[in-house]
C-alpha cells in the first residue's frame, strides 16, 4: 500500500546502509573500526561532569513540565551572553530560539523563509541539505566543490546563481570535511549576498537569506580561526540565520540542546512553526545548559581537553595517510582544521583484488575497505557529490588513540593486495 508522495520519494540514508554492513560483520564476530559516525563514543568522550550534574540536579528540582515555546529565558540570556563574549555577536534573548538540537531548527528555517517551489543553493559535499530541500518541497541548486578549495564553496562558485535562489545553506566548520571558510572567501560571499539584497530591495521582492550552520565552531585546531558572515560584513545581520548548540563541542549529541539566532521576525516565525511540532529541548536539559555555560573555567577546561584529544586523533590519521601516499599507495588526505572529521581519498576504482575482482565503483571500494581493512568510512556521494568522487569522510569521535596503529596495519595490508 502506498503512502504520501513525499514519504515515498524520500531517499534512504547511505550512512545507515553502511551501518547495516558494519553490523552484519560485527554479528559474525569481526572487529570493525567504524569511523562513519558523526557522533561520540560516550565512554571515550563523556559530556562535561558539571553538565551531567546540572542535568541530574534539574530533574531533582522537578524541571519536568513544558518549557517555554522559544526556550527557557535563563538559557536564552545565557546563550546571548556566551555569543557576545566568545564571538562578539550581539543578539538579545528575544532573537534566540532554543530547540531539541540543530535539526528542528534547520527544518524550521527552510519552512519559514521558503515558499513551496522556492530554490535553495547549497554546496556539496554537505550534510542533509538534499533531504531538507526535498521535505520543504523546494528546488535545489547544487554546487560541487573542489579539493583544492578544501571542499569549501567560493564566491565564484555561488555568484552565477544568486539572482535565482531564495536561500543559501552554508556550514563552517563543514560536515563532512572538517574544513572551514577562510576570512577572504566568506567576506566575498557575504558581500555578494548584501549586493543581491540591495537589488531585491529596489524591486520589492523577498530577500535572499543565508542559513549558517556553525555547530562545530568551538572545535577548531592549530591556527584555524572560525569566521561568520555578520562579523565580517555587518549588513549580513538582516539576512543570516545561525544554527548552533552544545551537541558537538561538548559531546552532547543526545542531550538535545540547540539554538538558532537571527532577525527577530524570522526567529518569531520559526518559534511558531516549532511550537506546533513540539520540537522543544527538555526543560531540565535547558536549565542545566544555562547553569553549565555560566561556569567559564569549567567550559574552558573541557574544550581544551576535548579539542586536544580530537586533534591528536585527526593528526595521527592525517600523518598516516600522508605516509601511505609517500610510500606509493593511491591515497591522500586534507589537513584537518576543525570538527571531528578528516577528508581522505582512496583512488582505487579500476584496481583488482587478490581474488581477481576489479573494483568498478566507489561503492565497491567502500565495501572492500570494510571487508578487507575492517575500516568503515563514508563516501562523499552520501553527502550529495557525484558517485564518482573518490573522497571520503573519516570521523574520529568513536576512535581510541591506541587503535589507530592497528587501523593502518590492516589498511596497508589491504592496499598491498590490490594491483
Amino acid at each position: 500500500m502506498k503512502t504520501s508522495k513525499l514519504s515515498e520519494g524520500l531517499k534512504g540514508s547511505e550512512i545507515i546502509k553502511i551501518a547495516g554492513e558494519v553490523n552484519a560483520l560485527k554479528a559474525k564476530g569481526e572487529i570493525i573500526y567504524n569511523q562513519t559516525i558523526g557522533d561520540f563514543d560516550s565512554s571515550i568522550f563523556p559530556i562535561p561532569k558539571e553538565l551531567k550534574q546540572a542535568i541530574v540536579s534539574a530533574y531533582h528540582n522537578d524541571h519536568t513540565n513544558y518549557p517555554t515555546a522559544n526556550g527557557m529565558e535563563v538559557l536564552r540570556e545565557t546563550v546571548s551572553d556566551y555569543l557576545d563574549k566568545n564571538l562578539g555577536l550581539v543578539y538579545s534573548k528575544d532573537e534566540i530560539l532554543i530547540s531539541g538540537g540543530a535539526r528542528p531548527l534547520i527544518y524550521a528555517i527552510y519552512q519559514t523563509v521558503l515558499d513551496v517551489e522556492d530554490t535553495v543553493l547549497y554546496p556539496v559535499p554537505s550534510w542533509n541539505n538534499d533531504a531538507y530541500t526535498y521535505l520543504a518541497r523546494n528546488k535545489g541548486v547544487i554546487v560541487e566543490t573542489l579539493p583544492e578549495h578544501k571542499f569549501m564553496p567560493t564566491a565564484e562558485d555561488l555568484k552565477p546563481h544568486l539572482e535565482n535562489v531564495n536561500l543559501i545553506a552554508l556550514c563552517s566548520p563543514l560536515n563532512p570535511t572538517g574544513t572551514t571558510f577562510d576570512k577572504v572567501t566568506l567576506t566575498e560571499i557575504s558581500q555578494l549576498v548584501v549586493a543581491e539584497n540591495k537589488r531585491r530591495a529596489e524591486l520589492g521582492i523577498k530577500p535572499l537569506y543565508v542559513l549558517y550552520d556553525q555547530i562545530y565552531w568551538q572545535l577548531t585546531y592549530g591556527t584555524t580561526v572560525h569566521y561568520n558572515p555578520v562579523e565580517l560584513v555587518p549588513e549580513m545581520r538582516d539576512y543570516t540565520i545561525f544554527v548552533d548548540g552544545i551537541s558537538k563541542a561538548f559531546a552532547a549529541t543526545g542531550v538535545r540542546v540547540g539554538w538558532a539566532f537571527g532577525p527577530s521576525h524570522v526567529i518569531n516565525k520559526m518559534k511558531a512553526m516549532l511550537s506546533h511540532i513540539g520540537a522543544w529541548s527538555p526543560k531540565a536539559e535547558q536549565m542545566a545548559t544555562a547553569a553549565y555555560l555560566q561556569q567559564t573555567q569549567a567550559v574552558s577546561n573541557y574544550l581544551e581537553q576535548i579539542k586536544s584529544a580530537l586533534n591528536n586523533r585527526l593528526n595521527t590519521f592525517y600523518k598516516g595517510f600522508k605516509l601511505l601516499k609517500k610510500e606509493g599507495f593511491s591515497v591522500d588526505a586534507i589537513e584537518p582544521q576543525a570538527a571531528l572529521y578528516l577528508t581522505v581519498q582512496f583512488d582505487l576504482v579500476g584496481k583488482t583484488t587478490a581474488n581477481g575482482h576489479k573494483l568498478n565503483s566507489i561503492e565497491e571500494v567502500t565495501s572492500y575497505l570494510l571487508s578487507q581493512a575492517k575500516l568503515a568510512i563514508v563516501p562523499f556521494y552520501a553527502f550529495g557529490t557525484s558517485r564518482t568522487s573518490n573522497w571520503f569522510r573519516l570521523s574520529v569521535g568513536t576512535s581510541k588513540q591506541e587503535d589507530i596503529v592497528t587501523v593502518f596495519k590492516l589498511l596497508k595490508t589491504a592496499l598491498k593486495e590490490l594491483s
